[in-house]
């Protein structure tokens, strides 16, 4: 260890936490198409936000009584506007196509909100980073395969949720430069279940205590998964730990073929691969800039 390491840094520890990280999220689309298949989309999201929103309950007593300012508010509300619909196209996306296309056209969340951020919050979008962004979306073309196969409504919808995933968090960008982490997710967890409460009531089905254990599970993982990827930032460049999560696209096709009898599409996971290669390259890009920056403000203060 060098004398400028911190002792915390631990990239192996780092890899190993977002190794488990996309285990918890492959189990949270997995379960979701499990139990998607015989409930509405909405109801399904409203129930897995509603679980969630259980299971962060302790927190309440800790966040109830800090001040938020009226434009936080209107950020908070903005950002579950687009959340509630995100949510819905995404589980409306698992149930209609593979786990793998799902998997793999996520991975362009990234790329919208690197965008979002050179659009709404005015960072620079250099000619490198630009470069990538065309780059995934070839990898997103690949995917698709236009003109060479089918592309269902769930591809589509999937392309929504990725996009509005996307500007959600540019949103919690903004939101966390003013706010704790913890009162972001719980502002969001807690608003969204509230939007999504009435389009679950439209659609209702009655549900049994099977569904029920298995959306709770699903509450849980995510909460694990979000965990997990916090503990693997908090001990290591997220440049060292962004290609671990191309395991997650491996695991869903996995799942994809043993569990729920889809076929093996090599081409889609060559898709993923270009995705994941453009957002890694960002992630380094990134990283290499902040190192740059940091040493040119210590070596200005000397």
């Amino acid at each position: 260890m060098t004398q400028n390491t911190p002792p915390e840094f631990s990239p192996v520890a780092g890899m190993l936490w977002m190794f488990a990280s996309s285990l918890c999220f492959v189990m949270v689309t997995a379960l979701v198409k499990y139990v998607g298949s015989d409930l509405p989309a909405m109801q399904t999201a409203f129930i897995r936000f509603a679980a969630g929103l259980v299971l962060m309950a302790p927190l309440f007593l800790k966040l109830r009584m800090r001040e938020i300012t009226p434009r936080l508010w209107q950020l908070s509300i903005l950002r579950a506007v687009i959340h509630v619909g995100a949510v819905g196209l995404w589980f409306y996306s698992i149930t209609r196509i593979p786990l793998t296309d799902v998997t793999a056209l996520n991975y362009l969340n990234p790329i919208a909100v690197t965008l979002g951020a050179a659009l709404f919050l005015g960072e620079r979008l250099a000619l490198r980073r630009g470069l990538a962004i065309v780059v995934a979306l070839l990898g997103a073309l690949v995917i698709l395969r236009p003109g060479f196969r089918e592309i269902s409504i769930g591809h589509l919808t999937m392309l929504g949720a990725a996009v509005s995933f996307g500007c959600s968090y540019v949103v919690a960008k903004r939101l966390s430069e003013k706010l704790p982490a913890t009162l972001v997710v719980m502002l969001m967890t807690v608003m969204v279940t509230v939007g999504l409460a009435p389009f679950a009531y439209a659609v209702w089905v009655p549900v049994n205590l099977t569904q029920l254990f298995w959306l709770s599970a699903v509450a849980v993982f995510a909460t694990l998964g979000h965990y997990t990827m916090t503990r693997a930032f908090a001990v290591a460049p997220v440049a060292v730990t962004q290609p671990v999560t191309f395991l997650q696209l491996i695991w869903a096709t996995l799942m994809g073929v043993l569990i729920f009898g889809e076929a093996l599409d090599p081409v889609t996971l060559l898709g993923g691969g270009v995705i994941i290669s453009a957002v890694s390259f960002i992630t380094w890009r990134e990283a290499m800039l902040k190192r740059a920056r940091t040493r040119t403000d210590i070596q200005s203060g000397l």
